[in-house]
């Protein structure tokens, strides 16, 4: 995962991991840009994925575990203010431990967050791991 890539504004978005992770870590250190990781292992269940979210990129206590909090604070990220965002979720299972219909809702907010982003020139890209 080469820096250039990762500031790449067209190419960022929703994709499984084809690096190490330690490498994609140091391409957004060098990219200046906020790594977000939240390790998913065994995690069942929307909450229990909103909650990992929550505890390992650092959102604001006052989220509130709903898709809209979700949407909310992937769209602002003000307390990691950075020229590119990396949301890293490792050991993610193929459903993300979720229901089709809450998958479909998680992915829509992911892809959504890139499109947010774009519109304010600045990559966001999520990696599955």
């Amino acid at each position: 995962m080469a820096v250039p890539q990762l500031n790449n504004l067209a190419a960022a978005g929703c994709h499984k991991l084809d690096c190490r992770v330690d490498e994609l870590s140091e391409a957004a250190d060098t990219a200046g840009f906020a790594l977000l990781e939240a390790d998913l292992s065994g995690t069942k269940g929307k909450k229990n994925l909103l909650i990992a979210l929550g505890a390992a990129t650092g959102f604001p206590n006052e989220f509130g575990a709903n898709w809209d909090a979700l949407v909310d604070v992937l769209c602002d990220l003000s307390w990691h203010n950075a020229p590119g965002y990396v949301l890293l979720l490792n050991n993610v299972s193929p459903t993300l431990g979720l229901s089709s219909n809450d998958r479909e809702i998680a992915q829509d907010i992911f892809d959504d967050t890139v499109v947010y982003w774009r519109q304010r020139n600045k990559p966001f890209w999520v990696f599955f791991a």
